[in-house]
C-alpha cells in the first residue's frame, strides 16, 4: 500500500486528519457523544505499521494516545491529543478445526458472529454485537454465555500490541507474559492492540429473549428474579432493566411511555429446559411481550436490543454481593416506577464461571461480585454534572451490598480518577498493574483512557 506523508511528516498508509480537513468529524465521532473533543490528530489506521508510526509521533511530539474503534467506551477527553481510530483493521479469520478466530482491533462482535455461526461456533461477544471486539475484551468482557465460560478475556490466545516504543509485539502466556496478563482486563493502558485470537465455543442456539412487565408488576418482578438467580444454574445467564420508555413513535406501542420491568435471559442448554427454568418469572403476572424462546446464537443481539444509533450518555456501575429483599426494596425506592429516576438501572446476575479465575491468569477483578449494578443516563448538553450527582445518590443508598468493586467497561466518561479505575482491579493486583505500566509505558504515553498510573519506585 502506498505511504502518504502528512503536512506534520507522520508518514501512514492510512489518513491522518487535523481538525478542519474532510473526513475528520467522521473518523473522530464514535457511539458515545457525550465528549465533544476534537484531537490535534486523528490516525486512521489501515495496518500495525500505521499504529506504530502514530505512536512514535505522539511520543517524540508530547501527545497522549488515545484508542477508538466504535467510541462505545468513550473515557476521557482527547482534546489536543493523537487519536488513533482502528476501524480500518477489521480482518477476521475463523479456524473452525482449533475452534479460534483471530479478530482485528476495529472489528464489531457482529462481524464475528456472522463468521463464527456457519461452523456452529460462538465468541464470548457482549449483548451488545455493534461494540468493538477488541475493546470490550481488554476491559474484561462480560455476555450471555459468561456464567458457563466467563469473562471473554478468559479465552485469550494471544494478543499483537503496540506498546508505548513504537513496537509490534506478540503476549501471550509464553511471550511477554506479564503484558499478557495486564493487557486482559488492563484496559488500553499498556499498548494499542491491533489483533487478538480467541477461542470459540461450539453454541448454535440459546433459548432466550426478553419478559417486559409493566410497572405495576415490577417490585414482584424484581424480587422474584434475586430469588430465581440464587438457584439457577450456570448455563443460564440473565439481566433485568428497569427502565421508562418515552412516549414516541419508535418504541414498539405496547411498551411506550410506559414503565417497563424487563427480564432477560440466554439459556445455552436444552431448550425444554430452559422454558421449565424461565417459567417462574412468567408467573410474575402478564407481560406486556414476551420473546422468550429458541433462537440462533447469530442473534443473540436481540436479547437486550439495546440501540444502534449514536447518543451522548454517562454510566455507572458496582459490583454487588448477595440481594437480600431489603437491597431490592432499596433499588426499587431508588430506580423503581416511583423513583422519578433519570437513567435507567439494570442488575446482571454473575457468579458461576465469572468467580473461577482462567487457566492462564489476567488482570479482571470482580471475580467476587454476584450482580453487577449499571446505570445510564441520556445526557442534554452540559448535563453531565447533574446525571453523575443523581447517580450518587442510588450508589450511596446501594452501598451496603457493593462489594466496593467496579467493572472497567462500564465506567463513566470522565470517571478516570486512579482511585476510581483501581476499583475495578483486586487489591492484590494494582501494584503488579503499576509495576506492568512502568514497564512498557514510563511515561504515560496511554493516558486517555481508564488509566492506571506508572509505579514510581
Amino acid at each position: 500500500m502506498p505511504v502518504h506523508t502528512h503536512t506534520t511528516g507522520l508518514a501512514t498508509t492510512g489518513p491522518v486528519l487535523a481538525p478542519g480537513d474532510p473526513g475528520y468529524d467522521a473518523e473522530r465521532l464514535g457511539y458515545n457523544l457525550a465528549l465533544d473533543h476534537r484531537p490535534a490528530l486523528v490516525v486512521g489506521a489501515h495496518g500495525p505499521e500505521d499504529v506504530g508510526a502514530a505512536v512514535r509521533y505522539a511520543a517524540d511530539a508530547g501527545l497522549g494516545v488515545a484508542v477508538q474503534a466504535t467510541g462505545h467506551g468513550v473515557s476521557r477527553s482527547a482534546q489536543g491529543q493523537l487519536m488513533i481510530s482502528t476501524r480500518g483493521l477489521n480482518e477476521v479469520r475463523v479456524d473452525p478445526g482449533a475452534r479460534t478466530a483471530t479478530v482485528g482491533a476495529g472489528t464489531r462482535w457482529q462481524e464475528v458472529l456472522d463468521l463464527t455461526a456457519p461452523h456452529g461456533l460462538a465468541p464470548l461477544n457482549g449483548s451488545n454485537p455493534g461494540v468493538g471486539a477488541v475493546g470490550y475484551t481488554v476491559g474484561g468482557g462480560m455476555g450471555l454465555l459468561g456464567r458457563r465460560y466467563g469473562y471473554a478475556a478468559d479465552h485469550v490466545r494471544h494478543m499483537d500490541v503496540v506498546t508505548a516504543d513504537g513496537r509490534l509485539r506478540r503476549a501471550d502466556a509464553e511471550h511477554e507474559p506479564d503484558l499478557f496478563w495486564a493487557l486482559r482486563g488492563g484496559k488500553g493502558n499498556f499498548g494499542v492492540v491491533v489483533a487478538m485470537e480467541i477461542d470459540l465455543f461450539p453454541v448454535t442456539e440459546l433459548y432466550g429473549g426478553g419478559l417486559y412487565f409493566d410497572g405495576e408488576h415490577t417490585a414482584g418482578a424484581l424480587h422474584a428474579y434475586a430469588r430465581w438467580t440464587a438457584a439457577v444454574p450456570e448455563e443460564m445467564s440473565s439481566s433485568v432493566q428497569l427502565i421508562r420508555y418515552p412516549d414516541l413513535p419508535v418504541v414498539p406501542a405496547e411498551l411506550r411511555g410506559r414503565f417497563v420491568t424487563h427480564i432477560r435471559v440466554a439459556w445455552c442448554g436444552d431448550p425444554a429446559e430452559g422454558e421449565r427454568l424461565v417459567r417462574p418469572l412468567r408467573a410474575v403476572g402478564p407481560s406486556l411481550k414476551d420473546t422468550v424462546g429458541r433462537m440462533p446464537y447469530r442473534d443473540v443481539g436481540s436479547i437486550h436490543h439495546e440501540p444502534s444509533a449514536p447518543v451522548a450518555v454517562y454510566d455507572r456501575n458496582t459490583a454487588l454481593g448477595p440481594l437480600p429483599p431489603e437491597a431490592v426494596d432499596t433499588l426499587l425506592e431508588l430506580a423503581g416506577p416511583e423513583s422519578g429516576a433519570p437513567y435507567f438501572a439494570e442488575l446482571r446476575h454473575h457468579g458461576g464461571a465469572y468467580a473461577r479465575p482462567p487457566r492462564v491468569p489476567n488482570a479482571v477483578g470482580g471475580r467476587d461480585a454476584q450482580f453487577m449494578l449499571f446505570t445510564t443516563s441520556l445526557l442534554e448538553p452540559g448535563g453531565t454534572a447533574a446525571a453523575r450527582a443523581a447517580h450518587d445518590r442510588l450508589y450511596d443508598g446501594m452501598r451496603p451490598w457493593s462489594t466496593g468493586g467496579a467493572f472497567v467497561n462500564f465506567f463513566g466518561v470522565d470517571d478516570t480518577d486512579p482511585a476510581t479505575v483501581l476499583t475495578a482491579y483486586a487489591p492484590a493486583d494494582r501494584p503488579r498493574l503499576a509495576r506492568v505500566k512502568a514497564a512498557y509505558d514510563p511515561g504515560n504515553l496511554f493516558r486517555v483512557t481508564y488509566a492506571v498510573e506508572p509505579a514510581t519506585d
